[in-house]
């Protein structure tokens, strides 16, 4: 991705930056120091890839339809699901479920994993929507999926090699950092 920045004397402290036609247009002060910026520029590098990253994999892998089966089988069809979308923004954690907002976004870390790895987070999800919490009633839910064990052994072996795996989408950056 090539780079053009504008240098202005009106701005004193804000670094903005656009996409367009895959260039990066930085608009930044004139006095900002050229190793600070450069930083700047980095980070809306990360930014913008995985930014495409996400509506790749969104409109790739439609996660709505792949949860829509998993209700369908596993929870009779009865759960209403807003939406469901990988997140390019969650790498602590494989999922996230919004139970006000029947809202679902799946790490982007499931996309480079088996299928039923993924099926078993997306109802782990889904099952948070009967039961907030990690009680009993909570793993008898997500236990019916027939490949749960097996996915959670998979899962925590990953986390285990994680502060050792750099991300393979943004290799100047260790998966376990935040953005």
């Amino acid at each position: 991705m090539d780079v053009k920045i504008n240098y202005s004397n009106k701005r004193s402290r804000t670094v903005s930056a656009r996409l367009i036609d895959g260039n990066l247009l930085v608009n930044a002060p004139a006095g900002l120091p050229r190793e600070r910026l450069e930083k700047i520029i980095d980070n809306f590098k990360v930014r913008f890839q995985r930014r495409k990253l996400k509506k790749e994999l969104n409109k790739e892998r439609p996660l709505i339809e792949i949860a829509a089966k998993l209700n369908n089988k596993y929870f009779n069809g009865k759960l209403k699901i807003n939406s469901v979308e990988y997140s390019t923004g969650q790498n602590s954690i494989f999922g996230c479920c919004n139970c006000r907002d029947a809202n679902i976004r799946i790490s982007h870390r499931l996309s480079r994993m088996p299928e039923w790895v993924r099926d078993c987070v997306i109802i782990h999800e889904m099952a948070h929507l009967i039961e907030p919490n990690h009680g009993p009633a909570f793993w008898n839910i997500v236990s019916r999926y027939e490949l749960a064990e097996r996915a959670k052994g998979y899962l925590m072996a990953v986390g285990l090699d994680s502060e050792n795996e750099q991300d393979l989408e943004f290799p100047q950056h260790n998966t376990n950092q935040k953005t």
